[in-house]
């Protein structure tokens, strides 16, 4: 990603409505779809500066990994545990079958070899271990965001359950989320194109009655977006294991 977005993450994932909200549903999934033992063994991939550490090492042994140098060293200073330098398809720097939940928020999309990585984290995998995964969904939102964080593809439900069954792994609950306010996002991406608007950032932060009105309906998901099959939503989010033998 550019320099500029790395600096505007760590400004902003401990208050930007986004990032709350979404670490509120990511931690629903976890609750819901890990193994059930204490003091789980958890990696995140491409971990950036550092924002969901906090709350991932709430579940039990956390590791994590990141290309970026800058970005390993505004995580490493976020959380005392050892960030490594590793990178996706293949410099995971972790042994096979090391972890019961290995995680990839908003990572597989900026990597060109989707189907190799996903089969390396899978690999990572204990007996039992799960998978837990978001990306950006439907190829027709893309934007300038996408430009910027220097994505190669949005998914859709259809083409990220191919892209797990191709790496070995096997589905267990993809579904889309930040469906609430899909009609918003996805309208003002639309007339923006329409109209032939130049687009503006949009993970700059809000004010700070919106940024509150927005936390409280994203977040609202983490209620039900694990539970419920959602039809629609700027993000997907998926779970899966290693396939059976």
């Amino acid at each position: 990603m550019d320099r500029s977005v790395y600096q505007r993450l760590d400004q902003l994932e401990g208050q930007h409505w986004w990032f709350v909200a979404r670490r509120k549903i990511i931690a629903s999934a976890i609750n819901r779809f890990a193994p059930r033992k204490k003091n789980l063994r958890v990696l995140e991939a491409g971990c950036g500066t550092g924002g969901n550490l906090a709350m991932l090492s709430r579940f039990g042994q956390l590791e994590a990994f990141e290309l970026d140098a800058e970005a390993r060293s505004i995580a490493q200073a976020k959380m005392p545990i050892n960030v490594k330098s590793g990178m996706l398809p293949d410099q995971i720097p972790y042994r096979a079958g090391s972890f019961d939940v290995v995680t990839a928020f908003d990572v597989i999309e900026h990597v060109e070899q989707d189907v190799e990585s996903l089969h390396s984290l899978g690999e990572r995998l204990a007996p039992g271990g799960r998978l837990i995964m978001t990306v950006p969904a439907l190829p027709w939102l893309w934007s300038k965001h996408d430009e910027t964080h220097h994505h190669f593809r949005r998914y859709t439900k259809t083409s990220l359950n191919e892209a797990l069954r191709k790496a070995g792994l096997e589905p267990v609950n993809v579904s889309y989320f930040n469906s609430l306010l899909f009609p918003l996002i996805a309208g003002l991406r639309l007339a923006r194109k329409q109209l032939g608007l130049a687009e503006s950032a949009d993970d700059a932060m809000p004010g700070r009655f919106t940024n509150f009105m927005l936390k409280l309906v994203f977040g609202a998901e983490a209620g039900f977006a694990t539970r419920i099959p959602l039809p629609v939503g700027v993000s997907l989010m998926a779970v899966a294991q290693r396939r059976r033998r």
